[in-house]
């Protein structure tokens, strides 16, 4: 039998984004209908170029004219030199100019960073999906003004696959959780409320370091694959953590085990086709099953229905199959 812990957990994006502008400008194109799935550095936005296209070229025309005036600089600075040796210039005319060389290449680095600024502002017109997901709801269209770092995202991109599913355990389940995690991965599965079919398939990979005091749960993340999109973000499911397997586990079916003023207890069969009510004590209940503690032992017939109408002694018949009785 499984040890499992069963909790409802909740479903989270692996990674979720929302898309800014960084420049403030006019959004000339969207280029993703919203809900579709995009990939990394797709283009998803783009804004109008034509300011950031002059400052660029604003900006490389002023590099080109302060090179020029540092180079002629330079070279005047290198004929005085010559001109103080030979005593027909004075070295303050010569310092001068140097120092006139010398602010004019400081110009000249000021504008080659001012170039690559306005480069990097000429990018920004372009808006790329910075990781693969799926995009949400749009919420500017073309013809917007879009400011830099606005509080409102232009979308917001969720990645789906994989993705985290988020529980609550209770602390006194850590020590099991922690001991069996150190021999190996966590299984979980995970099973959207009302879905009929297979439950999705993960690992744990996270495990909080503070236990919650106000709910007494520690935090767990299991990561799933979802190729299938089962799970989706935000959604509820239910969550079973298989920490290991029990060897040789006394098992009885859950619709027998009934609970009285002394505990619970079960209709257990006698040989002569009478009952009596038999005292157990119960380990855990894995779906339609239970696991018996003590009280039973294997081989055992329990009454797993008609129960409301017997006590200790009656004499039943056993249906064996769909509409039919034991002969006996």
């Amino acid at each position: 039998m499984p040890v499992e812990v069963d909790v409802v957990g909740t479903a989270e994006a692996f990674s979720s984004v929302a898309v800014r502008a960084q420049i403030t400008g006019e959004l000339t194109s969207v280029n993703f209908e919203q809900g579709q799935d995009v990939q990394a550095g797709q283009v998803l936005f783009t804004l109008d170029r034509r300011p950031l296209e002059a400052a660029l070229t604003q900006a490389e025309s002023n590099l080109r004219r302060d090179i020029a005036q540092a180079n002629n600089a330079r070279a005047i600075a290198e004929r005085l030199d010559d001109l103080v040796e030979r005593g027909i210039s004075t070295k303050a005319e010569r310092d001068t100019a140097v120092a006139t060389a010398t602010a004019l290449e400081a110009q000249v680095g000021a504008n080659t960073a001012a170039v690559e600024n306005a480069k990097v502002q000429l990018q920004y017109a372009t808006i790329r999906a910075p990781l693969a997901g799926r995009t949400g709801a749009l919420m500017v269209n073309t013809g917007n003004l879009v400011r830099a770092n606005d509080q409102t995202p232009l979308v917001v991109i969720n990645q789906i696959a994989p993705m985290y599913v988020s529980f609550g355990i209770p602390e006194n389940v850590l020590p099991d959780l922690r001991r069996y995690m150190a021999q190996g991965s966590l299984q979980v599965e995970a099973t959207p409320t009302g879905d009929g079919g297979p439950p999705a398939t993960g690992r744990i990979t996270f495990v909080d370091n503070t236990v919650d005091q106000s709910t007494g749960s520690i935090k767990v993340k299991g990561t799933f694959a979802n190729a299938d999109r089962k799970l989706w973000p935000g959604q509820f499911v239910n969550i079973a953590v298989r920490l290991s397997t029990e060897r040789s586990a006394i098992v009885a079916p859950t619709a027998a085990v009934q609970m009285g003023p002394q505990g619970e207890y079960v209709f257990l069969v006698k040989q002569d086709k009478t009952v009596e009510m038999q005292p157990i004590t119960v380990a855990r209940a894995a779906g339609a099953d239970t696991v018996i503690k003590a009280g039973l032992r294997p081989g055992d017939v329990v009454v797993t229905d008609g129960q409301l109408r017997l006590v200790p002694g009656s004499r039943i018949s056993v249906k064996t199959t769909e509409g039919s009785k034991d002969p006996s």
